[in-house]
């Protein structure tokens, strides 16, 4: 049977008896899974590899702050917006059509920001490496659940996992240190060479997984409306530096996106009404053909424990994403020290996220969701406190301990929140509500960077109009961005002690009965 796989035509789709077999991948299938996995930690990677050269851009550039961070912004944006269309690409495309064309798009968009002229066309190189390697994540999770059986996908989960949760955690510090030898414009580089690389190993060695639909069909405009929605109102805060809030480019900008936002949210709920009607046999299409399903079935928001579980998910992405942007400004700008050693201080963090998501899955099936989550929410506020009180004379490596007690926590929070969240949902919801959480995360990630980093400025200048120079006033402004990262931490820990309860799937009670009932047997 291994040895059938590994002759098989690279279009054709794999089934599970050619993928896993005595209980182990074949050699065709382990290849297909590393190229897939390595694809998406590059573009895990990719999102926050920019953080400790922000200050460099900005000063080649000319631009402020608030402009420069949509470097970060942007990736997590059309991230958040790939997300709910991974649902239609999968229906639609084969395994390979969609990776091969995603890394073509993504080297290309390396080449543009390498060879850059202007800031924009940097940003425009962001957003191709963004559309490139946003449906990798759903792409993977997609393949691991095609190819191992119910008993293994936990395992399988888990440790490509550990491999995304690092990834963005790396990326400042191996940033800082291109950075610092060999300028920003090598990042670029790198991932150049990169994605030719994963684009001719996707091509020689990839194999599809799962059939595919080629009449399938996408609600485009809902992707329009999404596009337009997050963007102005992301745009419209941005230029808050740059034009009082009566200038139209930012009253107009975010109406423009609170229109967009207000009407994809009622188009969601009006398809997914349709469909499910269509699925009843009660409806079909203005063209008589059935109803497509909705881009997000908004409708698992109804579910109060998967509410409470998105809400959670998304403040700490907000409060999260936006430290890794602003702490490489208090360590290059306010302290002097190089991009490298920005990197750095930032990559113990990473080892605390790597543990807290090793021993989480054994702590989630031992003790339940809430106290788990309850511990990281906790130890997430306590880190985000502690790095609030930094000076201009703190102990540089007190950022690096608070950083790493920050990502424990974040490792701790964010698995068993969003297990026991999807854990809620009726078997039929989970893909739904996968593609809700997920995009609700990478959204308020994108919007987090640039509301607290406008926060900052805004405290720096109020502090700096008073006499104060300018340097003790841009730690002031960061301090109090930090604060209020910390009372975000705060809003968490409460909804989790609150929020987190009942006998479902994922309760520290649920999972005492089912290891009584094991008992029994």
């Amino acid at each position: 049977m291994a040895g059938t796989a590994q002759r098989r035509n690279l279009g054709t789709a794999l089934t599970r008896e050619e993928s896993y077999v005595d209980g182990k991948l074949t050699h065709t299938a382990f290849v297909s899974l590393a190229i897939l996995t390595f694809i998406t930690f590059v573009g895990n990677f990719t999102q926050l590899q920019l953080s400790a050269a922000l200050p460099s851009i900005v000063d080649e550039f000319g631009i402020n702050v608030t402009t420069g961070q949509w470097l970060t912004s942007v990736f997590q944006l059309v991230m958040g917006v790939m997300v709910p269309l991974t649902a239609f690409l999968t229906r639609r495309f084969s395994t390979r059509q969609i990776v091969i064309v995603s890394m073509a798009v993504f080297t290309l968009g390396s080449v543009c920001a390498w060879l850059a002229p202007s800031f924009l066309m940097l940003l425009f190189g962001r957003v191709l490496e963004a559309i490139g390697t946003g449906v990798m994540w759903p792409v993977l999770q997609i393949t691991v659940f095609s190819i191992f059986p119910l008993s293994r996908r936990g395992a399988a989960m888990g440790m490509v996992g550990i491999a995304m949760s690092v990834a963005p955690a790396i990326g400042p510090t191996l940033g800082g240190l291109q950075t610092d030898a060999n300028g920003w414009r090598s990042i670029f580089l790198t991932l150049t060479v990169i994605g030719a690389v994963s684009l001719v190993a996707a091509c020689l060695w990839l194999h599809n997984f799962g059939e595919h639909d080629a009449t399938a069909r996408a609600d485009f405009f809902s992707v329009a409306l999404s596009i337009l929605g997050f963007g102005g109102l992301m745009f419209g805060f941005t230029n808050i530096e740059n034009y009082p809030f009566s200038n139209p480019m930012v009253w107009a900008s975010m109406l423009v996106g609170l229109v967009g936002i207000v009407w994809f949210v009622v188009r969601q709920v009006h398809r997914a009404h349709i469909y499910k009607e269509s699925v009843a046999g009660t409806a079909t299409s203005a063209a008589g053909a059935a109803p497509e399903p909705p881009l997000l079935d908004l409708g698992v928001l109804r579910n109060r424990s998967f509410t409470v579980g998105t809400l959670t998910a998304s403040l700490a992405f907000f409060a999260f994403s936006s430290i890794l942007v602003i702490m490489p400004l208090y360590i290059q700008n306010d302290r002097g020290f190089s991009a490298t050693m920005s990197g750095l201080i930032m990559l113990p963090g990473a080892i605390g996220q790597c543990i807290s998501q090793l021993f989480g899955g054994k702590a989630l099936d031992r003790f339940g969701a809430r106290p788990v989550a309850l511990f990281g929410a906790i130890v997430l506020t306590v880190g985000t406190i502690g790095m609030s009180l930094i000076s201009s004379d703190t102990w540089i490596w007190w950022v690096s301990i608070c950083q790493f007690v920050r990502q424990i926590g974040m490792g701790s929070l964010l698995m068993p929140i969003t297990t026991w969240s999807l854990n809620c949902l009726e078997p039929e919801e989970i893909s739904a509500g996968s593609a809700v959480t997920n995009t609700a995360r990478q959204v308020a990630g994108a919007m987090g960077a640039p509301i607290l980093v406008i926060l900052m400025e805004t405290f720096t200048a109020v502090r700096h109009a008073s006499g104060v120079d300018l340097i003790a006033a841009n730690i002031f402004g960061i301090q109090w961005a930090l604060r209020i990262s910390a009372a975000l931490c705060l809003i968490m820990v409460f909804l989790v002690a609150c929020g987190v309860r009942g006998n479902g799937a994922g309760s520290a009670h649920d999972v005492t009965r089912r290891a009584l009932a094991r008992l029994r047997k």
